[in-house]
């Protein structure tokens, strides 16, 4: 039997860390939305090229993932994925529109964007958030960078 190729490698360990972290992995070609609370879909055709994986949570999408080899620098992928969360064709229910959620991930190293805050910024997780985790966070009317700005003023006549 022949070695694995890196990215293969890599999507073996993406796949263990989705499983764990509450995601269905599927097929493009035997999806079934509902057959989990999360589902991630492998490289479902969007208008502006395939995401490795699609993340479904309550039969709508949500985010997307990209999969690198081991040692590929992630902050470099970026770009990719940003393109990729505003293709979703046409019909299929979402959240929000672009997706608001975004993953790189080489199976050893993971980022992730939430872009639903005021300032999206990438930054390392240790794995994926589970999908209810991500229902939450997308039916917040302010995220929480947002809602940690609102602080009312410091009452300060009575500090010491």
């Amino acid at each position: 039997m022949a070695n694995p190729t890196p990215e293969q490698s890599a999507r073996e360990m993406i796949d263990a860390m989705l499983v764990a972290s509450g995601w269905m992995v599927q097929s493009k070609d035997a999806v079934n939305l509902w057959a989990s609370c999360g589902v991630a879909v492998c490289e479902l055709s969007f208008s502006t090229g395939a995401p490795d994986y699609t993340l479904f949570a309550d039969g709508k999408a949500i985010g997307t993932v990209e999969a690198k080899p081991v040692g590929f620098t992630l902050t470099s992928v970026e770009e990719q994925s940003a393109k990729y969360v505003s293709g979703l064709p046409a019909g299929v229910p979402a959240w929000h529109s672009p997706l608001p959620f975004c993953y790189e991930s080489t199976g050893e190293e993971t980022f992730f964007t939430d872009l639903l805050d005021p300032e999206p910024r990438s930054r390392r997780v240790f794995s994926f958030h589970r999908p209810e985790t991500l229902i939450e966070w997308a039916q917040q009317e302010n995220q929480l960078a947002e809602r940690l700005r609102e602080f009312p003023p410091l009452v300060g006549d009575r500090l010491w």
